[in-house]
């Protein structure tokens, strides 16, 4: 690196094998951005004609899209939120379900008929003790099934133990988020977790289509339809939809008010539910930014918490002070990430279209306009 260029480190993703990368260059004091693999293959693409990757192709291309793209943003150390998100991903473990479905299989080979319902270690154990296994075969399967129903009984402690750990987290979190109804220690530890940093999010629109409930426009002609989105992250369509849920059991609720008035208007019980996820969504942002306000308050810092995520955060290479590789190419003093006129530009009144000419004033002679076109033009 010559001198008086920063240096950067440049991780593919934060997630996968890029983030403890990542993380360890943050550590060491590094500047580490995150450039989306699509982004660096459309510079491949551009340069090249394909996105056939090499080590030094791929790292010129996540060089210039660094450089180059205003969407990049930087990378933060872990944080409180990796906590929640540990033990988050912990609880929706589906080692119990995998564990009861093996166990229910067996009993149906030992119980006539079958055990209807949901099985737990303690009814599985009354089925087992209530069996005399009559041959070789039976007595086999009998201890298999005592085998896992001690398997479901540990998971069982383990999944409380989990909890535990979650709900410590998210108190120590100091969030607000446990003030709506219907939002838990499991579901705040979710939201947390996968949003991170909500100044990354310019509103509750970006934040509803983040997560999967704004809806979809399907219209056609003058008729206006909307139907599910099944995109955005599946995980927080998932506890937004349990908080939904939770309001809808419970007439006291203003979930189930709007619910209720949602029906009246006309709406199918899934629009309804759809609707009021979406009112849900707008809440929960609403928490999120006032935990945010609140971080900045106590820490000094930008809402979001996290270093490089405020609004004068900008990509590498967007100004000249912030410059990590040095001029690319002696192109001209405007630099490409300077913003533009809106396109499509106004057009001009014809009364405004040269200055100093007005609706009445001669227009000039084609050899004035010829002249006047050799002069030399002015730097900007």
């Amino acid at each position: 690196m010559g001198a008086g260029v920063a240096r950067a480190g440049l991780g593919g993703r934060r997630r996968g094998l890029g983030h403890l990368l990542a993380q360890q260059l943050l550590s060491a004091g590094e500047r580490v951005l995150d450039v989306p693999p699509k982004l660096a293959a459309r510079v491949r693409l551009l340069a090249t004609g394909n996105i056939n990757k090499n080590d030094p192709n791929d790292a010129r291309s996540v060089a210039v899209a660094a450089l180059r793209s205003a969407q990049v943003r930087e990378a933060w150390r872990d944080d409180h939120g990796a906590v929640l998100k540990v033990w988050s991903k912990r609880y929706r473990d589906r080692a119990r379900t995998q564990v009861a479905c093996r166990l229910h299989q067996v009993l149906c080979e030992l119980v006539p008929g079958g055990v209807p319902g949901e099985i737990t270690a303690g009814r599985a154990g009354q089925i087992l003790a209530s069996i005399t296994p009559a041959g070789a075969v039976d007595t086999a399967r009998w201890e298999l099934a005592t085998e896992l129903t001690e398997d479901l009984r540990g998971v069982d402690i383990r999944i409380r133990e989990t909890r535990k750990k979650l709900t410590e987290a998210v108190r120590a979190a100091g969030t607000c988020l446990t003030r709506l109804f219907g939002v838990g220690p499991v579901i705040a530890a979710a939201v947390i977790g996968d949003v991170r940093t909500v100044s990354r999010l310019a509103s509750r629109d970006n934040f509803a289509s983040y997560n999967g409930t704004a809806p979809i426009e399907v219209s056609s002609a003058g008729r206006k339809v909307y139907r599910l989105s099944r995109r955005g992250n599946r995980r927080l369509n998932h506890a937004i939809h349990m908080a939904a849920v939770t309001q809808i059991r419970y007439r006291h609720t203003n979930g189930r008010a709007y619910y209720d008035k949602k029906l009246a208007e006309g709406k199918t019980p899934k629009e309804a539910l759809r609707a009021l996820k979406r009112q849900i969504s707008d809440a929960i942002f609403a928490c999120l930014q006032e935990d945010a306000r609140r971080a900045a308050a106590a820490a000094g810092k930008s809402p979001g918490g996290q270093p490089g995520n405020h609004s004068a955060s900008r990509a590498a290479g967007s100004h000249p002070d912030d410059r990590l590789f040095g001029q690319a190419t002696p192109g001209p003093a405007t630099q490409p990430m300077t913003p533009a006129a809106p396109f499509p530009a106004p057009l001009p009144s014809r009364a405004s279209e040269r200055p100093g000419q007005g609706p009445g004033t001669a227009r000039p002679r084609s050899g004035a306009r010829k002249a006047s076109s050799t002069r030399p033009r002015e730097s900007r």
